[in-house]
């Protein structure tokens, strides 16, 4: 059916594409006839994941380094322009988060970095993402769609994790701005807010450090009426939908996730 090829002959671009929600989203794109550009910190690991997307018969390219840096993320597009021709799907999807602690304790360093990657990195994708999308829509009538993966810690309050809501906060108040300006120039911008999910920036990371054990998921999880994380696929599937040219109408929105638990 149409539906299993949406994304036939499009070229989607996935930051932190060698993580949890990255490596989910890479396949079920590609799984829809969607070329890939991949981009990691993680260099072996985004070689691996796309050495198994390639063994399976999907196009794949990679590039290695951080979003935090702006001319990596003009090389990211510009290599999904040699390499396809096209940019038609941007998935801003790389994150950190900084060791959980309350705000005065908050190391300044992993502050800044965590602004650096969350937020600045978000920007510096757009930036070199949205001119030849708009050029596409201009040229062809071809619209475009960008996805921010920012975290229900971008529409409500984290504890222990204040620097990390703030650059998601920062996040969904890009995307709604930038989703205003090009509102009638072919893309569509949104921001999904998914919960915690079992993704290593969460296993190895938040859980972890509160001990990794059922307890610490308890913790984690308690304020969630599902009273579980996401599975990575539930997130990824919902990029599959808030990113489907058929959702032509969808612009400007933070998607909560989250087991129910922003309806409280």
């Amino acid at each position: 059916t149409m539906s299993d090829t949406i994304f036939e002959g499009q070229t989607v671009l996935i930051t932190g594409g060698a993580g949890g929600f990255g490596r989910s989203a890479s396949r079920l794109f590609a799984e829809r006839g969607a070329n890939l550009v991949l981009s990691d910190f993680n260099e072996a690991g985004l070689a691996d994941h796309a050495a198994n997307l390639t063994t399976d018969g999907y196009q794949v390219a990679i590039l290695a380094g951080s979003v935090a840096d702006e001319e990596h993320c003009q090389r990211a597009v510009e290599l999904a322009l040699r390499e396809f021709g096209r940019l038609d799907v941007a998935i801003n999807n790389a994150g950190i988060s900084h060791e959980p602690a309350k705000t005065a304790e908050v190391d300044s360093a992993q502050a800044r970095m965590t602004i650096e990657v969350d937020l600045m990195g978000v920007f510096y994708g757009m930036k070199h993402q949205i001119p030849p999308m708009q050029a596409a829509f201009e040229n062809e009538g071809r619209g475009s769609s960008i996805l921010n993966i920012a975290s229900l810690a971008g529409i409500g309050g984290a504890p222990t994790i204040s620097m990390y809501a703030a650059a998601k906060h920062g996040v969904v108040g890009l995307t709604k701005s930038a989703a205003l300006e090009y509102a009638r120039r072919g893309i569509r911008i949104n921001a999904l807010c998914p919960a915690f999910a079992r993704t290593p920036m969460v296993e190895d990371g938040l859980l972890a450090g509160s001990g990794g054990d059922k307890h610490a998921e308890d913790h984690l999880t308690r304020g969630i009426p599902m009273r579980r994380l996401a599975e990575p696929e539930e997130i990824t599937r919902s990029m599959l939908w808030i990113c489907d040219p058929r959702n032509s109408f969808m612009t400007g929105q933070a998607v909560a996730l989250d087991g129910g638990t922003s309806a409280m």
